[in-house]
């Protein structure tokens, strides 16, 4: 007769794996949700790849595509040009504005004033507030 022995597969933790549970920043999150969306079968391969569980990826996911997660705005230059103000004239009553020279001023939740031209397309506005007022 023989001995049967039933070996289990056993998991060794070295000290250095004391504090298992990682710290993801939102970079990493973004850059590792947005590979696992490049093609088929690709949530899986990143799984496997980082380490992670299907349930943490599921949950990046959702985040991401209802805007919680997103990688922080990077900052860069924008040119800009200043031209001299107008020469003052001696009359000091202001000559009527006309319908394109009129402007609209917006007060920012982080106490800045934007002054635009009535005129602007919403389009360019929609773009312009998230530089200035980052959420």
């Amino acid at each position: 007769m023989s001995c049967a022995t039933i070996i289990s597969p056993i998991e060794v933790l070295s000290s250095d794996d004391l504090g298992r549970r990682r710290d993801w920043s939102d970079e990493d999150k973004v850059r590792i949700v947005e590979e696992s969306l490049q093609g088929f079968r690709q949530g899986s391969v990143t799984v496997r790849r980082y380490g992670l569980s299907r349930s943490l990826l599921t949950t990046w996911r959702r985040q991401y595509r209802s805007g919680l997660l997103s990688a922080s705005v990077s900052t860069g230059f924008v040119p800009l040009s200043l031209s001299p103000p107008a020469a003052a004239s001696c009359d000091m009553t202001a000559p009527p504005r006309s319908e394109d020279d009129k402007t609209i001023e917006i007060g920012l939740p982080n106490g800045r004033r934007l002054t635009i031209p009535a005129s602007l397309d919403p389009t360019i506005l929609a773009r312009l507030l998230p530089v200035l007022d980052p959420p």
